[in-house]
Order: C-alpha cells, then structure tokens, then sequence
C-alpha cells in the first residue's frame, strides 16, 4: 500500500512555483524597501516550500500549489538539512541590506526579520532541531501526535480532491514516524531524549491511538464525518482504514518499539542539565524565548518577588469568601473545589463550559473600541482538545485562522477534567486566547496588506504570550471581571509569576519535577493532576514558560513609561496601534514605542 516517497515529501525548490504572498511590495516608500520586500518574499516562500503543513494551515496551498496539500512536512534529517541550509542563505541575504537606505519602518522590519532568522541557527551549535525544545519526541512533541492534530483540525475537507489529498497524506504519515523515528534514535546515541516519565506518557498516547480497530480511528473518523458532512460521495471509510491497517498501524507500533528503547536508555533527571551542555542550551533558550539578557538567577529571583507580591493582592478576596489553609495554593484549592465553581465532568457539563466561553468572548468583543482604534474581523471558534491527544497537550493554545478565510481561529481547550476550570479562571483564559489576546493581537497581524508574509509568520513568545498577559489586564479596565472573577484574574497572572520560579528552578537550580510540582500546588491552586501536567511541560520546553510573566512585565512598564511622559496627552487606543508594527523583540518594542511616544509628544505640541 506504501507508495513512493518522493511522492509524498516536499521539495526544497522553490523557483518553480509562485506563491501568493502577501501584497507588502504595494506599501515600500522606496526601490531600496521593495528589494528587502523581494527578499523576505523570497525567504517565505523557501520556508513555505519546505513546510507544507503551514501551507495549509494558511490557506495557500490552492491553485498552482495544489499538490502540496498531499504532502507532510519533512520529518527526517533531509529536511532538517534543508531547512539549515535555506536559513543560511536567507541570512546571509538580509545581512546584505544597509538599514541606512531603507526607510524608518523597513529598517524595522529588517531587525525584525534578521533577530528571526539568526535564531533559526542556534540550534545547529548544539546539533539539536530546537533549543526550546530540545528533545525530540515527547509527551506535546513528535509526528505521533503533530500529523493527527493537524490532519483533523487544520487540513481541509470541503471536497472531493481535499478527501483525496488528505488519504495521500495519511499514507505519508508512516514515513514521517520513521524519519523522526531515526533522528530519535540517533540523538538519544548521543544524549537528547526525553525524561524516562515523558517517554511513559508517549508510550501510552501510542497505545490509546492503537487501540481502536482501524476503521473506528479518529484519523479515519475525521475524514469520514468531514465528507458526510460537505455531502462528497466516496468510500473513504474503506479506504482510510486499509491505509491505517496496513501502513500507519505498522508504523506506529514501530515507533512505540523506538520509544520503548530509548526510554530504556535516557538519562535520569527532570531538566535540561541531564543532556550535554545542558546549561548552555538553557542560556539559550531563555534568551530565544524572553527575547531578553536575563541570567537564570535573575529571572528566578523576580517569579519569587512577584508570587508573594500576587499572593499579598489575593488574601483578602479569599479571605471574603472565608477560606481558610496554610498557603495560598490551599485556599484557592478550596475555593477551586466549591460546587458553585464546577461544571460537571460529562458531556454536558464540558459544552455547557465551552458555551459560557464563547458567550464571554462575544461580551468582551463589544467593548473592544473602548480601547483598540483597529479591530479584527477574522472569526473564532471554541474547540475541545481531542480526546486522543489530551493527555500530552497543553490546557488551552489558540491556532490562528487562514489567510484566505476558509477556515477560523480556533481557541483549544483541554476538558479532560472540568475540575481544572473553576468558573471564575475561565474570564481571564478566554481574554487571553481569544479577545483582547491572541485573536486579537495575531488578526490584526494577519490582516495587514502591508506586513510581509515572512513576518506575518513570526511569533516571538515574550511579545505575543506576553501580549495576551498584558490583554488579561486590559479585560480588567473594560469590567471584563465580576466578583471572583478578579480574583481568576490574579491566579492567572500569579500562575505565570510561579513559572518564572519552577522553570528556572528545574533548568538552573536541579529541582525535581516533584518538587516543583508541590510549589505549584502551594503558591498556584492548581490540582496535583494540573500542577504536575504543567510541570512536565516546562521540563520539555525549557525556557518557554518564562516569556509569558517576563512579556507582561515589559508591556505593563512601556504603558507606564508612556503615561508618566504624556500625560493627560496619552490615548489607549493610540497606544495600541503598536501592535501593527508586528511581532518583535522586547528591546526593539521598548525602541518603538519611545519612538512613538516623541512622535505623540510632536503631536502634542511639546
């Protein structure tokens, strides 16, 4: 049933198709910014070519490009060494460009897309894939779980060609866990493989997707409800199922065979100093993630300072509600664990929950104007985590919509027990995924004509979660809060501050996952389950966790500096026009904004 690879695997030329990008060469003010446009365009178009999956997941890959939408991503080492390659020529291109011919706003987006790229090579000095995520499978990382996710939320089925491309990529999927299934094992001969416990869990996640007969799983499922639905007439059960029965069910057993072998092997230990230059790959997570010259000591001594500033905030509203323990973590777990604060763990309780989710966004988006001059009019939709990938993935995560609308934002949650989400943290998750958030934030970024695709792509954490932290604040301004919710509001933002603490201590201070797991439950309120799901997260993402709280920070103290130097003269919805200028480094968004705030200033007459 396997056909040729060559069928399946993306190329890494680029010169023989034509991409629809963005319309930025429209917008140069000079020759000079339209050869940095070209370049970028160029640049974004080699990313493109390599990644078929982003293709699709922004609605490119139609017209002339329509063969891509059979194809996977390269999950092998000749896709690694492609995408290494392709990255050095795009920087040794931008490099070429002096910003002193270029205008204010192209120079700009020059460092924007130099700091991005150049961030692409870091990893190659450790000969790694990610420094941010360093192993390459594990419980939220790997084909095993990326290809399904992808396959039921993001590829298309509205016809007859989609449901064929999509039969072609399922049988693609064995190639891809083989690939990765080699890389694995050859950085595991060398050092980087998951802890033992996250390597248990991906054990398990395969299991549960082998554990249905082929025609009832959700890779088959998916595509045969998704045709029903658009009415495209076929057997595309049959056909689905003899790809899983006699391809992906073999190649996924082979790669639990792998996995259970490398386990066998890792080396014990929670965080990143187990692997070689483990501190050097930490240094450098932190900074590709905080966007900042932080130390490890540093960031860990600001979560303190802030989880006991919060704490301090939090006391008196609990103590209202008279709730009483030792921490902080035991009165909000109390209060997590009233019955007015639960939505029952069935069926109807998790729609009952993701009703009430979008009924807050909708609320929140009428009061937007109050604070934004530019709004965003892509959709969004709530969405339940799938079931089958539940157990490794994240609690909440937003995917941004299409760029040619065929398909929404979706803001994912994880039900997997309503218990994680007491009534009154849902205002403040909602804010932060969808609107003042993420949604938000990404939309405006993604409906700018004159943002060059390459940078429409770019996601800076420390900017964007940092963002979406700082939005939570905002909602506060807008009474996007009543009664406890306040109170969600400052767990959310005291969850973050606890991260800066755990993260660094895993990476940087060698505590275990136990022990940060018991600092989560006494400072955050979180469940053992929870505050242990999260703690494994950070265990295989070093860095990551630190960008939300650090972000927030810088936002909330560049919005004070412009108050302070403007005054009566300062306008929110001016303010947040910064957005527009894209993703960035928080040094070159502290840049902009003192270059705007003079520019207000000369607005003002001063």
């Amino acid at each position: 049933m396997l056909a040729s690879r060559r069928h399946f695997l993306a190329t890494s030329g680029t010169s023989a198709v034509a991409i629809a990008l963005s319309p930025s060469l429209a917008f140069a003010q000079s020759d000079a910014d339209a050869a940095l446009y070209r370049v970028m365009d160029t640049i974004v178009r080699g990313d493109l070519m390599l990644a078929p999956e982003s293709m699709t997941g922004l609605g490119l890959d139609t017209g002339a490009l329509a063969a891509m939408r059979m194809r996977l991503d390269d999950y092998g080492a000749a896709g690694e060494a492609a995408h290494l390659a392709h990255n050095r020529k795009a920087l040794a291109a931008l490099q070429a460009f002096d910003p002193a011919g270029l205008s204010e706003l192209a120079a700009v987006r020059l460092r924007i897309a130099t700091d991005m790229v150049a961030k692409r090579l870091v990893p190659a000095r450790f000969d790694i894939g990610s420094v941010g995520a360093p192993y390459r499978i594990t419980q939220r990382k790997g084909a095993y779980f990326s290809v399904p996710d992808f396959l039921g939320a993001q590829h298309p089925v509205a016809s007859a060609d989609d449901a064929e491309a999509y039969l072609s990529r399922l049988a693609a999927f064995p190639f891809a866990l083989d690939d990765e299934a080699a890389l694995q094992r050859e950085e595991a001969a060398r050092g980087y493989a998951a802890p033992d416990w996250s390597l248990a869990i991906v054990e398990d996640q395969l299991r549960t997707q082998l554990e249905p007969a082929p025609a009832d799983s959700p890779m088959v499922a998916n595509l045969t409800d998704r045709t029903e639905k658009a009415g495209i007439a076929g057997d595309w059960r049959t056909r689905a199922a003899r790809i899983v029965d006699e391809d992906v069910y073999p190649a996924l057993s082979r790669y639990l065979s792998m996995v259970q072998k490398v386990r066998a092997k890792t080396r014990p230990g929670d965080g990143l100093w187990r692997v070689p230059r483990g501190d050097e790959i930490y240094a450098e997570a932190l900074k590709y993630y905080t966007t900042t010259d932080m130390s490890a000591d540093e960031i860990h001594e600001i979560g303190l300072r802030q989880v006991a500033e919060l704490s301090a905030r939090l006391e008196p509203m609990l103590a209202v509600e008279g709730l009483t323990g030792a921490t902080i973590g035991a009165k909000l777990a109390q209060l997590n664990a009233r019955k007015d604060q639960l939505y029952a763990n069935t069926d109807e309780g998790r729609a009952a929950l993701i009703e009430s989710l979008v009924a807050g966004n909708a609320a929140m988006q009428a009061k937007l104007g109050d604070a934004f001059a530019t709004l965003p009019a892509q959709p969004m939709e709530v969405r339940r985590v799938p079931v089958e990938i539940q157990d490794g993935a994240p609690n909440g995560y937003y995917y941004r919509a299409s760029l040619d609308g065929s398909r929404p934002a979706i803001y994912w949650i994880n039900l997997k027990d309503t218990a994680d989400w007491p009534k009154y943290t849902l205002p403040s998750l909602t804010y932060h995924e969808g609107v003042p958030g993420h949604h938000l934030h990404l939309s405006l970024i993604q409906q700018d004509e004159g943002l060059p695709l390459l940078l429409k792509r770019n996601f800076i954490s420390a900017h964007s979660e940092g963002w979406a932290l700082y939005a939570e604040m905002v909602a506060e301004e807008l009474n996007g809060y009543q009664g406890l919710e306040e109170a969600g509001a400052l767990q959310s933002w005291l969850f973050r501050a606890a991260r800066l603490v755990v993260d660094t201590g895993i990476h940087a201070k060698r505590w275990s996952r136990e022990k940060a797991t018991q600092y989560f439950i006494d400072n955050v309120g979180f469940t053992p389950r929870r505050s242990q799901s999260e703690i494994e997260r950070y265990c295989v993402t070093p860095g990551q966790a630190c960008s939300y709280k650090i972000g927030q920070n810088v936002w909330v103290d560049l919005r004070a500096r412009a108050e302070r130097e403007l005054g009566e003269g300062f306008e929110l919805r001016r303010f947040h026009e910064i957005l527009r200028e894209g993703i960035m480094p928080l040094n070159l968004l502290s840049e902009r904004i003192g270059d705007w705030i003079a520019r207000e200033k000369a607005r003002l007459g001063r």
